[in-house]
């Protein structure tokens, strides 16, 4: 044991009314909500990135964390994976996720990298031999390292774009060896800056294929999780390719891989594509492509991804309806992609983070399918859509143009405006959130 979180005791859940702040009032894990736990349905996972790798910083400042596994040696890595495991037993955490650059020290070359991954990867491993927490997902970092300045797969420059494939064979490995059950492909510099210097047609090709080989290498394995794509606007190129669920099924349908490929989709990423978090989620069940998702919030006023841990109960219900009536994740999640304010620097602050944003998403999670139980929304959502029901209505789908025209002035087709009934359906929803 370390002593980082020393004097912080196991998370409990003691009921809405209790006065413990390290405690859950709202997420009780073995309650059942529509047939499955609460942690079942919620499957918490923390970023190691986040939580353990990120030093404080903002675009205008820098480190402000002070953590004794801070540097790039294998002992601080194994630190730092004690710290993490102590810490997802505090909050009894199911899952974990994780990038190659969060786990492993930076080597001074890919033999090295591969080797420190490696060896963190065995240690991680026997850690898990001793706890209830699993992997959710792993990743490899494409964007940090000032290598990928221009992207990974879609670089101008072909030994990038073999660095990449060959770090992503690795990263696949080690989420394959750990058990996880996805695999996230973030295109953090897939994008560009100025079409003076771009050619959107080959980075594209080369992007396509890049995502066939990890396709190919999935099965290739024998991984029988799920490959994702987390959609990622404006951050940091101005044109991300990987813009948004729409953006990104469309890329998918380009390359045949939309039966292959599934959607992580963080709410942060929604906010800065100029959509919500609900819009995205229920497009992609619609596709047939929501995977995963990364919780947190954005502050409004601000241009850039804050990462900020969820605190509105009626904005994450919204979220979770979709997530329920899309019929629950199968290998995908909750990942905290959240991180604690640079000001908050004390261990105990990381604890709560977590601890609030759980319990936020507990109350979300009971408000979601107490609405969708009551039945009230959908049963307004059919009967607006009721006329398409009947059989003159589908027939009409499989018509043409002239036949419906002569439909028109057959029966003197005159259409009225009918209501949507927003407001009625915006009460609705506050009496249960």
């Amino acid at each position: 044991m370390t002593d980082f979180f020393k004097g912080i005791p196991q998370i409990r859940y003691e009921g809405p009314n209790s006065t413990n702040e390290f405690a859950f009032r709202h997420y009780n894990p073995t309650e059942v909500v529509m047939g499955k736990t609460m942690a079942e349905h919620l499957r918490f996972a923390i970023a190691w990135w986040h939580s353990f790798a990120w030093p404080g910083g903002d675009p205008f400042g820098g480190q402000t964390f002070e953590r004794p596994w801070f540097g790039d040696t294998l002992d601080l890595a194994k630190l730092k994976t004690d710290v993490a495991f102590e810490m997802f037993d505090i909050l009894g955490a199911p899952f974990f996720c994780f990038h190659d650059a969060d786990i492993r020290p930076e080597g001074k070359d890919f033999a090295e990298n591969t080797r420190n991954l490696e060896t963190i990867v065995d240690y991680i491993g026997e850690k898990m031999q001793g706890s209830n927490t699993k992997l959710l997902w792993g990743t490899a970092n494409l964007f940090s390292h000032r290598r990928f300045m221009s992207g990974a797969a879609t670089n101008p420059d072909p030994e990038v774009f073999a660095w990449s494939a060959a770090t992503v064979k690795t990263c696949m490995d080690a989420t394959h060896k750990l058990g996880g059950q996805n695999y996230v492909l973030w295109g953090g510099r897939e994008g560009y800056e100025t079409l003076l210097n771009t050619d959107l047609t080959r980075e594209a090709e080369q992007a396509g294929r890049f995502l066939q080989m990890v396709v190919d290498y999935k099965h290739k394995i024998g991984f029988k999780g799920t490959i994702l794509i987390e959609p990622k606007p404006q951050e940091p190129s101005k044109h991300q390719y990987d813009y948004d669920v729409a953006t990104v099924y469309g890329f998918l349908k380009r390359f045949g891989l939309e039966n292959e490929v599934k959607l992580n989709i963080e709410q942060g990423h929604a906010i800065l594509a100029g959509h919500s978090f609900e819009h995205e989620l229920a497009l992609a069940a619609s596709l047939g492509i929501l995977g995963s998702i990364d919780m947190n919030r954005n502050d409004y006023q601000s241009g850039w991804d804050t990462d900020q841990f969820p605190d509105s109960v009626p904005e994450m219900a919204r979220a979770y309806y979709e997530v329920l009536k899309a019929g629950g994740f199968t290998t995908g999640g909750t990942n905290f992609d959240a991180k604690i304010r640079r000001q908050s620097i004390d261990p105990e602050d990381l604890i709560l983070g977590h601890v609030g944003a759980m319990d936020v998403c507990a109350r979300a999670l009971k408000a979601a399918a107490a609405l969708l139980e009551d039945g009230g929304l959908e049963a307004h959502r059919n009967a607006r859509y009721a006329g398409w029901d009947t059989a003159e209505a589908k027939a009409m789908l499989g018509s043409d143009l002239a036949s419906i025209e002569a439909l028109v002035r057959a029966k003197g087709i005159n259409p009225q405006p009918k209501s949507g009934r927003q407001e009625r359906l915006e009460n609705l929803w506050n009496r249960f959130v």
